[in-house]
Parts: C-alpha cells; sequence; structure tokens
C-alpha cells in the first residue's frame, strides 16, 4: 500500500474509533425524555444548537423557507419573577441561507438587508408575560434593515436540566426554547418585488443556552 493510501487508511481508522466511542457514550446514557428541571439562571446561547428561520410567499405559489447560519446572545429566565427575564440577540444578516445562491446575493443587497450598511439584526426584550406553566409572551423590540419596531413573541419552554453527556462548550445545565411571531417585511422598508414575495413573514427562533450562573 502507498504512503499516502496508508496516512488515509490510518486516519479513517482513527475516525471511526473516535466516533465509535462517542455513539457507544451517548448509547449508554439514559433514554431521551423531556427534562424538566428548574431553568432559572442566566445563559449564553449556544449558536451550535440554536436557529434563526423563517417563511415566505413566493410568487404566490409556494412558501421559500430561509434560516440565518449564525446567532449569538444570551437570556436569563427566573419563574419565580418573570418581570426580570431579559433576552438579546444577535444575528448577522448576511449569514442568510435560502440554499438558492444567487438569491442569497439579492437578499444581502440594497433592495433587502442592505448588510453593508445594516450588518446585524437585533431583538431586545422589553419585558416577558407567562400564560401558562411552559410558555408565555416575550415582547421587545426587533431592528432589522436599520428598522427597529415592537414584536411579540410567543415562547414555548422545550426543557431543562443538567446534561453532563456533552463535552464543553456545548454541555453542562441547559435550557431550550421555541420562539415564533409574524412581521410584515415593509414595516422594516423592506418592499421590493410586492408583487412577487408576500409581504407577511413568519419567523422561528429556536435556542438551546448553556447555564453561566444559577
Amino acid at each position: 500500500m502507498l504512503p499516502n493510501k496508508v496516512s488515509i487508511a490510518l486516519r479513517t481508522a482513527i475516525l471511526s474509533v473516535a466516533l465509535s466511542t462517542s455513539l457507544v457514550s451517548l448509547a449508554d446514557a439514559a433514554a431521551y425524555h423531556r427534562l424538566d428541571a428548574s431553568p432559572a439562571g442566566s445563559y449564553r446561547i449556544d449558536p451550535d444548537h440554536s436557529l434563526a428561520w423563517f417563511t415566505i410567499g413566493h410568487a404566490g405559489v409556494a412558501v421559500v423557507v430561509g434560516r440565518f447560519d449564525k446567532l449569538s446572545g444570551s437570556y436569563t429566565f427566573n419563574p419565580a419573577n418573570p418581570a426580570g427575564d431579559k433576552v438579546n440577540l444577535r444575528i448577522p444578516a448576511a449569514s442568510i441561507n435560502t440554499n438558492f445562491a444567487l438569491r442569497d446575493h439579492d437578499l444581502r443587497g440594497p433592495d433587502f438587508f442592505n448588510v453593508r450598511e445594516f450588518p446585524n439584526i437585533t431583538f431586545v426584550s422589553t419585558r416577558y408575560q407567562p400564560t401558562g406553566k411552559e410558555g408565555g409572551q416575550l415582547y421587545g423590540k426587533l431592528t432589522i434593515h436599520g428598522v427597529t419596531r415592537p414584536v411579540t413573541f410567543q415562547v414555548r419552554e422545550i426543557g431543562a436540566g443538567p446534561v453532563p453527556a456533552l463535552p464543553k462548550p456545548w454541555g453542562g445545565y441547559l435550557s431550550g426554547y421555541e420562539a415564533t411571531t409574524t412581521i410584515q417585511r415593509s414595516d422594516f422598508g423592506m418592499d421590493a418585488y410586492a408583487g412577487m414575495i408576500a409581504n407577511t413573514v413568519h419567523l422561528h427562533v429556536n435556542i438551546e443556552g448553556v447555564r453561566t450562573a444559577g
């Protein structure tokens, strides 16, 4: 066997052993179930296990799904004092991805997000109002394309608790949420191609956070 082929085979074997070991350790963990410990604490959003995505009507015949490949932020949550809950989220607008490079190029341009002038999408909460044990309404200010508008997210807690099976920086005491809202893109100064692209945008944010303080 040639030296380069030996090297490739060796690396492949090492990778296979590493993956097998990881799968075994995960298989040894308890069966999958929702963690329902207290979500109280301050959290750093884990960008590797979080996602902001959207749906919007196209040409009156279909729905386009897009996402943002980067996001960061933090949140605090205290079921005993929801008035003190805070969420800060930042999304680089240039990370938009609709699975079509030409369309993404246009979306980054001046007709839409204009990422050179307005590089970030941000959300800063103003208050949280529980509507049940595991959900509520999150009020705040959403900034897109340099325009700030009030929005309300419908929030649902997915789970919370210690997750020792994941190594750092992903593991630890985690909590997760999903949040949804609907906006009109024209409210944020993005009304190009109104006859081809719907005005209503459905926003979805799935968040997993690592607790930094109890």
